[in-house]
């Protein structure tokens, strides 16, 4: 069994051979021009946007695989979850409550590249839980969420790695 943290550091070396069913599952999401612009958005610290949704939808579809649940619905949001086209760093007032409101702009622009079933839209609109006051209603849609807060987490404290003393130690 592999380690959560394997696994994370896995997600940034996938091997289309050893991960094939994976790459089945994501690569025509993957191939479109507009999940490939997201490589020129940061996301976390130096981690891009592109990255940051490969990982959580790398993590979400093993989790879910390994406990019968459907990972590809779970690697398909977890790959959309994020799926908007903007900086949300930059200070543009239309980037406003960023957190709030993105779930349902990722929802609008996956829609315009893929058709979604229901478990892909409520993943997708429910993960910022509980930034959003309505939890998820199923539970690959709560994996993907905590799948989401673990990569979110893992990715802002790269920014510490080499300055331990701003936590610290």
């Amino acid at each position: 069994m592999h380690s959560l943290n394997d696994l994370y550091r896995h997600s940034f070396a996938l091997d289309p051979e050893a991960d094939a069913e994976y790459y089945e599952i994501v690569l025509p999401l993957l191939r479109h021009p507009d999940i490939q612009n997201l490589d020129n958005y940061i996301q976390h610290s130096d981690i891009t946007l592109l990255r940051h949704v490969i990982s959580v939808s790398y993590l979400a579809y093993r989790l879910c695989r390994r406990l019968g649940w459907d990972y590809r619905a779970a690697a398909r949001a977890g790959l959309l979850h994020d799926f908007v086209t903007y900086d949300w760093h930059d200070p543009d007032p239309s980037h406003r409550l960023h957190g709030f409101r993105h779930p349902y702009f990722a929802r609008r622009n996956a829609r315009g590249i893929t058709e979604l079933s229901a478990v892909e839209e409520n993943a997708i609109v429910r993960h910022m839980w509980p930034l959003t006051p309505i939890p998820p209603r199923c539970r690959e849609a709560w994996a993907l969420t905590l799948v989401d807060k673990y990569c979110a987490t893992r990715e802002t404290l790269r920014k510490y790695q080499n300055h331990p003393e701003v936590l610290g130690k």
